[in-house]
């Protein structure tokens, strides 16, 4: 198999009102460095802080989503955010290793897979849509 490359890029952090977390990040430095809607119906945003290069991802599931769920304390964290070279090779090798898929994303400009940790922290494999013959 091919060598995978894996870059971690950001940590998703799950909140109630969209607007409210921008208007805190921003005073607090941050600025917004993209946002959009997933094709399941929630929101995203990516927060860049000056001089990091990490980012924090901001997002919204809308009751009646399916990754919709109340949030309580501590359950804030929604996952942390990996680039990969080739996702499809990269879950062929989660698979292989044994680890959990919980959730597989094919849309026409994200190519996502998901597993997670023993405490069930999510984490997100984002790469490069492959393309058709």
């Amino acid at each position: 198999m091919a060598r995978v490359r894996v870059q971690f890029v950001y940590a998703g952090l799950r909140v109630r009102d969209l607007e409210r977390s921008l208007r805190f990040y921003r005073r607090l430095g941050f600025r917004v460095h993209r946002r959009g809607r997933m094709g399941h119906g929630g929101e995203w945003v990516h927060l860049a802080f000056p001089g990091a290069v990490q980012r924090v991802e901001l997002n919204y599931y809308p009751r009646g989503n399916r990754y919709y769920e109340p949030i309580r304390r501590g359950t804030e964290f929604d996952h942390f955010g990996f680039r990969v070279s080739n996702v499809d090779a990269w879950e062929a090798e989660l698979r292989r290793r044994k680890f959990p898929i919980v959730a597989r994303i094919r849309e026409p400009f994200e190519n996502l897979v998901y597993t997670r940790d023993p405490d069930g922290n999510w984490l997100e494999f984002f790469g490069p849509v492959p393309k058709t013959a």
